[in-house]
C-alpha cells in the first residue's frame, strides 16, 4: 500500500474527503438556517420596537385627550349650572306672576266665565313652570358627574404624600343625597 498525501491511503483519504464534504454542507446549511433565524429575530425586534413606539404614541394621545376633557367638562358644568339658575329664575317669575293674578282674582271675588278661564290658564302656567325641576335636575346631575370625574382625575394624579394632609383635615358634614324621584313625587302630591 502506498501512502499518499500525508500518509493516508487513497481509500481513507476519499472517505475522509466525503465526510468533510458532508460536514461542510451540514455546517453551511446550519449557518444559513441560523442566519435566517437571526434575520427574523432582528426583524421581530425592529417590529416590536416600531409597535411599542406606536403604542406609546397612542397612549400619549389618550392621556392628552383625558387631560383635555376636564377643562371642557368643567366649562360645560358651568354652562349647565348657569342654565339651571336661569331656568329656575324664569320658572319662579312665572309662578309668582300667576299666583299674584290668582290672588287678585280671589280678592276681587270675580266669578265670570272669562276670568275663570283666565285663572285656569294661570294655574296651568304654574304647573308648566314647575316642570323646570325635571330639566334642571338632569342638568345638575350631569354637571355633578362631570365635576366628580374631574375631581377623581385630579385625585388620581396627586402623589400619595400630597393626599395625606387632606385626610387629616376636618370633613364637612354633607346632607344626605335627595332621591330626585322622591322630590318629584312630593311636587306631584302638592298639586294633586
Amino acid at each position: 500500500m502506498s501512502q499518499s498525501q500525508g500518509g493516508l491511503d487513497p481509500q481513507s483519504h476519499t472517505a475522509i474527503a466525503v465526510m468533510f464534504d458532508d460536514l461542510r454542507r451540514f455546517v453551511d446549511r446550519r449557518i444559513s438556517e441560523l442566519s435566517a433565524e437571526v434575520h427574523a429575530t432582528v426583524q421581530l425586534v425592529d417590529y416590536s420596537e416600531s409597535n411599542l413606539s406606536g403604542q406609546l404614541t397612542r397612549i400619549h394621545d389618550q392621556i392628552t385627550t383625558l387631560l383635555a376633557m376636564p377643562a371642557a367638562a368643567t366649562r360645560n358644568s358651568g354652562l349647565e349650572l348657569e342654565a339651571v339658575v336661569q331656568a329656575t329664575e324664569t320658572a319662579a317669575n312665572t309662578i309668582m306672576e300667576a299666583a299674584e293674578a290668582i290672588n287678585d282674582w280671589l280678592r276681587e271675588g270675580r266669578r265670570d266665565p272669562e276670568s275663570v278661564d283666565e285663572m285656569a290658564a294661570k294655574v296651568n302656567a304654574i304647573f308648566e313652570a314647575c316642570t323646570f325641576q325635571d330639566i334642571t335636575g338632569q342638568r345638575i346631575r350631569r354637571a355633578i358627574k362631570q365635576l366628580q370625574q374631574v375631581e377623581t382625575m385630579l385625585t388620581d394624579m396627586m402623589p400619595e404624600t400630597a393626599a395625606t394632609p387632606a385626610a387629616e383635615a376636618p370633613v364637612p358634614e354633607v346632607a344626605a343625597p335627595v332621591d330626585p324621584d322622591l322630590v318629584q313625587d312630593d311636587i306631584d302630591r302638592m298639586f294633586a
